[in-house]
């Protein structure tokens, strides 16, 4: 077992550095014996094949096959393709700038001679063994993009896209583990998620049927049918209390009718409803995908979807409002206005959302 560590941690044809490993044995001992043993010894060549080949047969059946990932495209240099690809170039199999970039920078000055003494000499080893260890760091991380197939980054994230939101956000999460797991587990896994969502959805379809006495699929159909015509229904009293509240709005009556029109001929409603100034309200804001919305609460990302603001700039806000609350003791509106330079009804609605949660308090 020592000599086995040892070809292992020396290389094999090192002979003199696994007996120095070794302290008991010279260099001609150590080759002799592996030679003999692991290398020339016909029982242990074939007991390996037969132990091969009763794998393959084990696993042949039910083994996935895993291609590699398709030879990626050849962009000209620093075109946007080649930025999505993080400068890589596949006729060589390198990037421009690869992890670890300079790690060569501390060998360049390294001379081995004669007249080094022990300390140093040691030393010059433990910086060549450092640089081994990052080198060692570069392939592997240049072999997980290969496995996994990140190179071609485009075709990664179409992928991607054809799972549900629900798990496109494992996916998110999982991929970090990628690395661990091998390209394989990890596709099987975030498979495996995506029936299991779908199932739950169809079983919870299935439950709300149940609940509703519904025995057969034909008065499913009628169901569906049913809670369909209720929900354009529910929508239309919306729309219609809509204009009630604007009456005496000639425009807005006008609106609902042009999307009462939509309706009727089953396109969706293109006319947004006008408010009394005659502005047109902005839908709530998308936070999917923006930096910082992890760090929000339900209530934070509601005030940022209904205040059209991105996550990153509330959190920088929410902190200059914080600091200064904490220096003076309570905060008025007028100096959360000079702190946030933005729209003043938009400053309003944060400083009153963080009065009412509790993070700041009035002066």
């Amino acid at each position: 077992m020592a000599l086995l560590e040892a070809v292992m941690d020396c290389g094999f044809g090192n002979w003199q550095d696994v007996a120095n490993q070794m302290c008991t044995k010279t260099k001609e001992e150590c080759e002799k014996h592996y030679m003999k043993h692991f290398i020339n010894n016909p029982l242990f060549a074939s007991t390996l094949l037969n132990l091969k080949q009763a794998e393959e047969a084990k696993t042949a059946d039910t083994a996935i096959p895993f291609h590699s990932a398709d030879d990626p495209p050849r962009p000209t240099f620093d075109s946007l393709l080649s930025r999505d690809m993080a400068g890589y170039m596949p006729a060589r199999a390198d990037f421009i700038e690869e992890f670890d970039n300079y790690a060569e920078w501390d060998l360049r000055d390294i001379d081995f001679v004669e007249d080094d003494s022990d300390i140093l000499h040691a030393l010059k080893m433990a910086v060549v063994d450092i640089y081994h260890s990052r080198l060692k760091e570069r392939q592997r991380r240049k072999k997980i993009i290969r496995d996994h197939g990140l190179i071609n980054l485009r075709k990664f994230q179409l992928m991607e896209r054809r799972y549900p939101k629900e798990v496109q956000d494992l996916y998110e999460t999982m991929r970090r583990f990628a690395r661990i797991v091998g390209p394989v587990e990890h596709d099987k896994f975030i498979e495996s998620h995506a029936l299991e969502f779908e199932l739950r959805r169809e079983i919870k379809r299935l439950q709300e049927y149940r609940t509703a006495g519904i025995t057969n699929f034909c008065s499913a159909r009628t169901y569906d049918h049913l809670k369909k015509t209720r929900e354009e229904e529910r929508l239309k009293r919306t729309m219609l209390s809509e204009v009630l509240q604007y009456i005496q709005d000639s425009s807005a009556c006008q609106q609902w009718l042009r999307r009462q029109a939509d309706i009727d001929s089953g396109l969706s409603p293109s006319v947004p409803m006008a408010s009394n100034s005659g502005r047109r309200s902005a839908p709530p804001l998308n936070l999917t995908g923006l930096p910082g919305t992890e760090k929000l609460n339900e209530k934070e990302k509601e005030l940022c979807q209904m205040v059209r603001l991105v996550p990153g700039a509330y959190l920088e806000y929410k902190s200059a409002l914080l600091n200064e609350c904490n220096k003076q003791g309570g905060l008025r509106l007028a100096q959360a206005r000079a702190l946030i330079k933005i729209d003043v009804n938009k400053t309003r609605k944060i400083y009153d959302f963080l009065i009412r949660e509790g993070y700041i308090t009035k002066a």
